[in-house]
Order: structure tokens, then C-alpha cells, then sequence
């Protein structure tokens, strides 16, 4: 199932952002410095009491209508409500009840959503009369919180947490191949699926976001069975396309968190996009095996170098993808789609593959002696000992003596060595430093 999503609104300037923010920094994932990866900061996934879910940030919502920028951040809150399956209404304690906080909770009630008060800026939390009114709007209880100094915070995701239903997990069958499609909307995703089923059994339309929720398909290709997780893209609501956009985002993140490889599709007409930069880098922060299908290939004008160039451009812009696979296809004519299956069993296949530790500890230790870690201190730096931890992603553990004297730029190395030594395609890497284990089996 996934991630229960929580999206923060209110009137402007009542703490939104902070709260966000505030919340955000309770995360417990650790999360990448890697150049090139573009992420979109209106959400982020978090962790509280066992429990993952994703926070929304949006615009204070006002109702004068004559400004344009006020109806797009209207439309914007709007598109994080339809969203969320919980709301925070972040409400200024200082300020009190104003008109526009009834509106925007009038707004709420017609959603139909569970709704969490969050009574902001209290500074006193034994004086109810400070958020006292806000009873009076119906919406249950409101949370004592202050965002700007972090009080209260932890009670705030305690009723949060406590609106989640327990969710019966879906039934894993190991043999088959959880497949999610993302791109930005009208890139092809639906026309693929089509394709790949040899009937319309899902809705396309020249008009981006028409597929509303995201659709589960069975497909069996050479004895191998896979399910579709065809990513849906937003109900078009208005002319504005940024905001829909933004939380198309929001919806890759719920599919690509159930699939085990990701097919990243990129529009060949249009190139690398901010969007697509984006959806890629969440791709690679959750450790999903992925490839890159550039679709439309059949209306692109070609000579013996329009590959190569392709491939230059879409490795210059994501760079943070260097070992991912790309392929050419045209949903429309079939082209080169179902090797994409292939590559997909292939990439599977990489993303589970657990090596051997004697075999690990003997490349990392030709690694070291090739390209040693510099000194520090006067005293030498050195890996003693590796592992592998888990796979999906495969993850590596790294015993040193000093690893808080290990340089990133020597991480990159490892990744590489790894990566020349035993393949890995198409899936990121976890690479972890520890202190040098005591019960080293290759110490000397």
C-alpha cells in the first residue's frame, strides 16, 4: 500500500512553512547530497512511531479572486487536498479566528477529509484561551503547537498518526515483477501499457493527466509475469499546468514506492525537463531498480549520430543515473518495447543480486591497494573489512578504522569499483562506513 499523504493548509503567513519544515526535520531517512538530483521541496516523506508517510507543503489560501496569483496557489491547495488522505489546518493562535480561517475550513469540510487542527504560535500551553476558539469551526480538538521553536511538534504527529488505518499488506509473490510507469503527463505512460497488452485497457488522451488513479495490470511475457503499475497523472482542473505538475509528483512518489523497477519515460521531442529531473531523482533516493524509455522515438528525424547525442544529453542531465540503462522505443509502433521487458528481468536480476563476502573484501582490498586512502593524522587510513547488508537496494558496509576521515570522493570510487567488478545496471547502490568490527574474520 502506499505512503498515507498529509497535506498542511491554512490563510497565509499562519506558520505553514515553518511547520513543514519542522516536520520534515523529525525524517529519519538518510537522504543523498548527489549533484544533479532535482528535488521538488513541496513534499517530503517522514517517519514517526513505525509510521511513513508524506507531508505537502502549499500556499496560504485566500478567496479574492481578482488576483491571479491567488487563484493559482487557491488550485494548488486545492490539488494537495484532493491528494492528502489527512489535512493539517495550521491556524494562528496569536491572531485568533479570522474569516478567512472559516472559509478554508468550509473548504475542508466539503473535502470530506480528516482534518487535524494545528493552533500555531502558542507560546503559553497552559492558556486554552489562546486557541480556545477554534472549537467553534466543528473540526475536532485542536493541537497546541509552536513550529518556530518546536514545541509541541511531537503531540501534533501523534494525531496525525492516529487518523492512519492499518492497512492489510498486499500478498508479495516473488516472481513477479512489480513494473511502475512515471514520466510527466502526455509523455506516454498509458500508450506503453497499451502496448505492452496489445488492447486499450487503459484510457489515453491527447490531454496531459487524463488517468485519474493509478491502474494495477496483470502481463505475462515469456513465462515471466509482471504487474503494471501505470502512474496516473492529475485530473486537468485549469489551464494552470505547474500546478498540476507539482502534484503529479506527489502521485509518482505512491507508485514508484510499490515497484520493484521503475521505467523512467522521457518525451523524445521535448528532451530532459525539470519535471523529469525531479521524478528521476525520487526514483533514485528510493533505491528502485530503473531504466530510462525515451518514448515517441519514431517522430524524431534521425541520422547515424541522433542516438549518441541523445544519450550525451540525457546523461548530462542526469547524471545522478550514470548506471542506468536507456532505451528507445515508440509506444505507437511497438518499437523495441518488449525488449524493454527484457531489460526490465535484467535490472530486476541486478537489484536483488547478493555477492560473495570473500570475493567483495578481495576487489575492495585490490581498490585500496590501486588507489589508497590518504593518510590522516599521521595515521593510515584503511578499509578493513566489507559486506553486504541487504539487497533492493544493494547495500554495502564498509569497516574502517577512520571512517569519519573517508572522503565522499572515495565513495564514488568504491561505487565504481563495485559497479567494474560485478555489474549492478540499473540499480543505485547503498554505500555505509562503520567503525573497523571487532570481530573482523580477514583482520590480520
Amino acid at each position: 500500500m502506499g505512503k498515507p499523504v498529509v497535506a498542511i493548509v491554512g490563510r497565509p503567513n499562519v506558520g505553514k512553512s515553518t511547520l513543514f519544515n519542522r516536520l520534515a526535520g523529525k525524517r529519519k531517512a538518510i537522504v543523498e547530497d548527489i549533484p544533479g538530483v532535482t528535488r521538488d521541496r513541496l513534499y517530503e516523506s517522514i517517519d514517526w512511531d513505525g509510521w511513513e508517510f508524506i507531508i505537502i507543503d502549499t500556499g496560504g489560501i485566500r478567496f479574492d479572486e481578482g488576483d491571479i496569483f491567488t487563484k493559482e496557489i487557491k488550485l494548488q491547495a486545492q490539488l494537495a487536498i484532493e491528494e492528502a488522505d489527512i489535512i493539517v489546518l495550521v491556524l494562528d493562535s496569536q491572531q485568533g479566528l479570522t474569516e478567512e480561517d472559516a472559509q478554508v475550513a468550509d473548504l475542508l469540510r466539503r473535502s470530506d477529509k480528516i482534518v487535524v487542527i494545528a493552533a500555531n504560535k502558542v507560546e503559553d500551553f497552559n492558556k486554552h484561551l489562546n486557541y480556545y476558539e477554534f472549537y467553534k469551526l466543528g473540526l475536532g480538538d485542536p493541537v497546541p503547537v509552536s513550529s518556530m521553536h518546536g514545541l509541541n511538534v511531537n503531540e501534533l504527529l501523534d494525531a496525525i498518526v492516529a487518523n492512519f488505518n492499518t492497512q492489510p499488506k498486499e500478498e508479495e509473490n516473488d516472481d513477479v515483477i512489480k513494473l511502475a510507469l512515471v514520466g510527466r503527463p502526455n509523455v506516454g505512460k498509458s500508450s506503453l501499457v497499451n502496448a505492452f497488452l496489445g488492447e486499450n485497457r487503459v484510457i489515453v488522451s491527447e490531454v496531459p493527466g487524463t488517468t485519474r488513479d493509478a491502474i494495477d495490470t496483470r502481463l505475462v511475457y515469456n513465462k515471466q509475469e509482471y504487474k503494471l503499475i501505470d502512474t496516473a497523472g492529475i485530473r486537468k482542473k485549469s489551464r494552470i499546468k505547474e500546478a498540476t505538475e507539482k502534484y503529479s509528483v506527489v502521485r509518482s512518489v505512491r507508485s514508484i514506492e510499490r515497484a520493484d523497477v521503475v521505467l523512467i519515460m522521457i518525451d523524445a521531442v521535448e528532451g530532459v525537463l525539470e519535471q523529469d529531473k525531479r521524478i528521476a531523482g525520487i526514483v533514485h533516493e528510493e533505491g528502485k531498480a530503473n531504466i530510462i524509455v525515451v518514448n515517441k522515438w519514431d517522430i524524431i528525424k534521425k541520422d547515424q549520430y541522433t542516438m549518441n547525442k541523445f544519450d550525451k544529453d540525457i546523461r548530462m542531465e542526469l547524471k545522478f543515473l550514470a548506471y542506468t540503462p536507456i532505451m528507445y522505443v515508440s509506444a505507437l509502433t511497438k518499437q523495441r518495447i518488449f525488449k524493454v521487458l527484457d531489460l526490465v528481468n535484467f535490472v530486476a536480476e541486478q537489484h536483488t543480486r547478493r555477492l560473495n563476502t570473500r570475493e567483495l573484501n578481495r576487489v575492495i582490498s585490490e581498490a585500496q591497494m590501486l588507489n589508497p586512502l590518504p593518510g590522516g593524522g599521521g595515521k593510515k587510513i584503511k578499509i578493513v573489512y566489507s559486506a553486504q547488508v541487504s539487497t533492493a537496494p544493494p547495500t554495502f558496509v564498509f569497516f574502517a578504522n577512520r571512517p569519519e576521515m573517508v572522503h565522499f570522493s572515495y565513495m564514488r570510487y568504491l561505487d565504481n569499483v563495485l559497479r567494474k567488478n560485478f555489474g549492478f545496471e540499473g540499480t543505485p547502490l547503498r554505500l555505509l562506513l562503520r567503525q573497523n568490527a571487532p570481530d573482523n574474520p580477514f583482520k590480520k
